[in-house]
């Protein structure tokens, strides 16, 4: 069973939910929210960042892929952005700061090539265990039965032999 665009998918949506939520606590931290979110925001995050995850599994994008995959990781990220900012007590409001800001967009570009450097990888690796798991598992097919050599048999006599001999004087003896 070769990896499809459903497994990829899955693959993809996992990583752009858990990254969503890693840059989210990062890039707050960079962006001078000094002290760490308390356990119901980080809750709220985690629900938030596994919905992100979901629907972006649904999502078929075949076509210009990296494109798509910067734009679901900048919603992710957003999202985890605006949760952290309402579930806690954060100084700076809606509004991001410039360092919170370029944290988020370098953490865009970074994540979405590791995402696609993994769904390559994924691809090629469940692609070969399947190959070698075809091979090891197929059964064995039993060699077919040899054929039976035909043989004709050629006595080795020499033909001219027994043309000529005709009556010959060797006999029995003869009783007189």
């Amino acid at each position: 069973m070769t990896p499809g665009p459903a497994d990829v998918a899955q693959l993809r949506g996992a990583f752009v939910g858990g990254t969503s939520g890693a840059v989210s606590i990062a890039a707050h931290a960079i962006g001078g929210g000094g002290m760490a979110p308390s356990e119901s925001a980080v809750a709220l995050l985690l629900f938030a960042c596994a919905s992100v995850g979901a629907v972006v599994s649904s999502i078929d994008i075949r076509r210009s892929p990296a494109i798509a995959l910067a734009l679901m990781l900048a919603a992710g990220q957003a999202i985890g952005h605006i949760t952290l900012t309402i579930a806690s007590e954060h100084p700076h409001g809606l509004h991001p700061t410039f360092p919170m800001l370029a944290a988020h967009i370098a953490a865009i570009g970074v994540c979405a090539l590791l995402i696609r450097a993994a769904e390559h990888g994924y691809v090629v690796a469940a692609s070969t265990v399947a190959a070698i798991v075809a091979v090891l598992l197929r059964p064995a097919t039993p060699e077919p039965a040899s054929t039976s050599m035909r043989t004709r048999y050629r006595a080795k006599v020499v033909l001219r032999q027994l043309v000529t001999s005709g009556t010959g004087t060797r006999g029995p003896p003869a009783i007189a």
